[in-house]
């Protein structure tokens, strides 16, 4: 009998040759994958991931295993110490030939890159220039980038992208790695704050920090870390980000940092270190405008090998206002529910796709429409919602009103601000926050179905 990790390579072959390319990217793609014993373990990067790959995959994997001579227990579970899946070869069983090359060209491997690194070994990063689809609120960031990469020296020698989560900053940042290696850089580091910081502790528990300063100042000419803003409240970690980057740039290297907010605006953000990342060259990234949505939903499809008609495309870039992720949220539920159903892809379709992703298609609602019926539904009134009010019980409605505004009318954020006595910031903060609690919280997800279909039946 082969051994359990043997029998996944088959079993994810036969997976992938009837799962649509999206799904498998977003689903499949990502899990982590050991051996406990007689136990074959999948592990998700989230609870919410988690669930997903339980109720939609478990069954049809502990039948593909069956078929490959393994039947062994399945265990599903939220962590992120082992292996990425990796992606099956072409020559394998049950494979449809050309089904991920068509789904994504330019990726030879899905990783998790949020761990440390080991300082010799990093995993090649699966993001490229020629997959970023460019418009007005990322055209600097782009360009700047890209130049960045080719050896240019901007400014200070610093680029900080800055924008709200989901909208491609981590796709420049490693497309700018990607791009050094490929014209030849072999000292371009990667990093996520997240395993800068734990890269910075272990090293100073085990006494260590030298080795920890060589990797990060004398051997790379490029670093990129993203994420920053992790680093608040972190002194030390802050202090030593200061001198890494300081040296870096006296020696003429190359700086890329990312961020949900400009340095300025970072709390508990040392005021030197903030002043220093915003000497360099700062470009804000804006969330897609209907253009660049309908371009970056055409893009997606055709590299995926599915074509979108053009009233589904009109239809789903006029409903999504979100991110990026948004826009590739819905794109995968319209096309794994046609490959599923065995439907063509058509305008009813899209609009089911829509109602279960993004909230009912349709006529946008008035700001005034969306506050009432949060209002109502939570048991508060109006005035509650615009208080000033920290309290638990008025602030998740509050959150709930000013993301449901967001996806379901056509205010902007200072707008949507105004109407609960707000200023931008605080919409933005607001968002980020529902937008992070809908992946891990059911509960959550259940309220805000209920509020949209609540606002629909009141149009119909």
């Amino acid at each position: 009998m082969p051994s359990p990790l043997t029998a996944w390579d088959g079993a994810l072959a036969r997976l992938s040759a009837e799962t649509p390319p999206l799904a498998l990217k977003a689903w499949i793609l990502p899990l982590g994958i050991h051996a406990d014993g007689d136990t074959l373990v999948l592990t998700a990067p989230t609870s919410f991931h988690a669930e997903r790959v339980r109720s939609r995959f478990s069954s049809a994997i502990e039948m593909h295993l069956a078929q490959e001579g393994v039947a062994i227990p399945l265990r599903i579970e939220v962590g992120s110490e082992a292996a990425p899946v990796r992606e099956p070869a072409a020559g394998a069983v049950g494979l449809r030939p050309n089904a991920l090359s068509e789904a994504a060209p330019s990726r030879a491997l899905m990783v998790r890159v949020e761990a440390p690194l080991a300082p010799a070994a990093q995993l090649a990063l699966p993001h490229t220039f020629d997959t970023f689809v460019v418009g007005p609120g990322n055209a600097l960031a782009r360009e700047a980038s890209f130049a960045l990469a080719r050896g240019r020296t901007l400014g200070a020698g610093t680029l900080f992208l800055a924008g709200p989560p989901g909208i491609g900053k981590s796709h420049l940042a490693r497309a700018v790695v990607h791009e050094a290696r490929a014209n030849g850089s072999e000292r371009a580091l990667y990093a996520s704050a997240e395993s800068f910081t734990s890269e910075l502790m272990s090293a100073i528990r085990a006494n260590e920090t030298p080795a920890f300063r060589r990797r990060y100042r004398r051997e790379c000419d490029l670093l990129v870390i993203e994420d920053v803003q992790f680093f608040a409240g972190k002194n030390a970690t802050q202090l030593e980000l200061f001198h890494t980057v300081e040296h870096l740039r006296l020696v003429g290297a190359r700086v890329v940092l990312t961020a949900d907010r400009l340095p300025r605006d970072i709390a508990r953000f040392d005021a030197r270190l903030a002043s220093q990342l915003a000497s360099g060259l700062v470009a804000e990234m804006d969330p897609p405008d209907r253009e660049l949505r309908r371009d970056i939903l055409r893009d997606r499809a055709a590299r995926g090998g599915f074509r979108i008609p053009d009233d589904c495309l009109e239809l789903l870039a006029d409903t999504v206002h979100g991110s990026v992720r948004d826009l590739e949220g819905v794109l995968m539920q319209l096309v794994a529910s046609s490959a599923l159903l065995g439907r063509k892809i058509d305008r009813a379709l899209a609009e089911s796709a829509l109602r279960k992703v993004a909230g009912p298609s349709g006529a946008a609602h008035s700001i005034d429409e969306v506050i009432d019926c949060v209002a109502q539904f939570s048991g508060l009134r109006r005035a509650d919602l615009a208080s000033r009010s920290r309290r638990r019980a008025t602030l998740r409605p509050r959150q709930l009103a000013m993301y449901l505004c967001r996806q379901l009318t056509d205010a902007s954020l200072s707008e949507i601000g105004r109407a609960l006595g707000r200023d931008h910031p605080a919409v933005a903060n607001a968002l980020r926050a529902i937008e992070r609690a809908l992946l891990e919280r059911a509960p959550l997800r259940y309220q805000v179905e209920e509020l949209s279909a609540r606002l629909q039946r009141r149009r119909s």
